[in-house]
Formats: structure tokens, sequence, C-alpha cells
């Protein structure tokens, strides 16, 4: 069992940055692997990027390539998402999952945090 909690959403202006950070308590943390997907009003969750248990592979989907940066602090138990050149499109509730099998499905969820980027 693991529980997560993410933080750093808010309203920022296309173009600019922010840096979510999600908290994990629970069993061991660098056994899981870890992702964050998102879900915009009136759309499905999507995901956006994930990162293997020792931060050794990354993967991410083509629209935010280039663009954000997942990372995780085994010592601090907490994984983030940077992202910067933020648009609109990318407003959305975020949230950040893991998963203890690394072909598996995620699991465990946290509780969302709002990004909401303005024109």
């Amino acid at each position: 069992q693991v529980q997560l909690v993410e933080s750093g959403g808010g309203l920022v202006q296309a173009g600019g940055s922010l840096r979510l950070s999600c908290a994990a308590s629970g069993r061991t943390f660098s056994s899981f692997g870890l992702g964050w997907f998102r879900q915009a009003p009136g759309k499905e969750r999507e995901f956006v990027a994930r990162i293997s248990r020792m931060g050794v592979y990354t993967y991410y989907a083509d629209s935010v390539k280039g663009r954000f940066t997942i990372s995780r602090d085994n010592a601090k138990n907490t994984v983030y998402l940077q992202m910067n050149s933020l648009k609109p499109e990318d407003t959305a509730v975020y949230y950040c999952a893991a998963r203890g099998d690394p072909m598996g499905s995620f699991d465990y969820w946290g509780q969302g945090t709002q990004v909401t980027v303005s024109s």
C-alpha cells in the first residue's frame, strides 16, 4: 500500500512554468514505478509521463515531450513533474500514480492537483 499526495498546482500564464510534487508514504517508495496523468474537463484521463523505480528510464506523451520532465528523489519519497512552456491545452487536474509491477497497471492514485493555464 502507498499513499500519494500531490501539490504545486495553480494558475499560470501561457509560456510559464510549474513544478508539481507528489509525496508518498507507506511501503518502500523505490519499489514502485511512478507516473503522472491528467484529466481535462469533459475528457478522459490521459497519460503524461512515467519513470522507473530507480529513475533510469522515463517516457513521455508526445504532447508534452520536450516541455515536461519527470524525476524522482527516492530519499525524499517524492516524484516531480517540471512543466515548462505551458499551453492552455495543458489545463487539467494532474494525478500521480504508482505501480508495483513495472509492466502492470497503476494501482495507487493521488487526489489530484489543478493546473490552469491562461492564454
